[in-house]
């Protein structure tokens, strides 16, 4: 019946799209519960994302197409009053279905909204010149802003941090730093605590 294909169709859909957007939706999870060593984890989905938005779109075209389609004279003729279908089987269901499979295609472009902002919170500090370092760090694994907010929130936990600016784009982050307080080897730990690994 169309309306079993077309749910089961919105099921895959929602799959598929979860699927495409892992690799950023895990660092957002590693930060809730409080395992920031597991972000990196699905960073090797992201070349396969095109293609996973391509087979989401795909999927949830045909479960439209299935809802929208009209009834052949066999369906009509077998229907029968008492036969309501099941929400799971309804077009809102298909909506809903939709509508979560777009939040999930565009997680990548709003996850940074889900770290705390650094700057809150953090006390205005005074550096002599002369103590004031900066590294600028290769990173690999970072694929959206919500992986740049993640390693920027890690960093920014230790005390001496005046300014982080990673990047997924060139894969880096720039770290300015109070030598006084803290150690390069402290900040590289800190990167290295989010599950993103440093290229030497």
């Amino acid at each position: 019946m169309n309306t079993s294909k077309a749910s089961n169709a919105a099921c895959t859909g929602i799959i598929s799209a979860i699927a495409a957007s892992i690799c950023c939706i895990t660092p957002v999870l590693a930060l809730i519960a409080g395992t920031s060593g597991i972000a990196s984890t699905f960073s090797w989905v992201e070349p396969l994302r095109p293609y996973l938005i391509g087979l989401t779109l795909l999927v949830l075209a045909f479960a439209w197409y299935q809802k929208l389609k009209p009834k052949s004279q066999d369906e009509i003729d077998c229907a029968c009053e008492d036969d309501k279908p099941k929400f799971i089987q309804s077009k809102m269901f298909l909506f809903l279905m939709t509508i979560f499979a777009g939040m999930m295609l565009a997680f990548p472009y709003y996850s940074h909204f889900f770290y705390p902002n650094p700057s809150i919170g953090k006390q205005v500090v005074y550096v002599s010149e002369n103590n004031v370092g900066e590294l600028n760090y290769s990173i690999q694994g970072m694929t959206c802003a919500g992986c740049e907010a993640h390693i920027e929130h890690e960093v920014n936990k230790l005390e001496g941090i005046l300014e982080v600016d990673a990047d997924y784009g060139t894969s880096s982050a720039l770290v300015k730093y109070d030598k006084s307080k803290v150690t390069p080897d402290e900040i590289a730990s800190a990167i290295g605590k989010t599950g993103y690994q440093i290229i030497e």
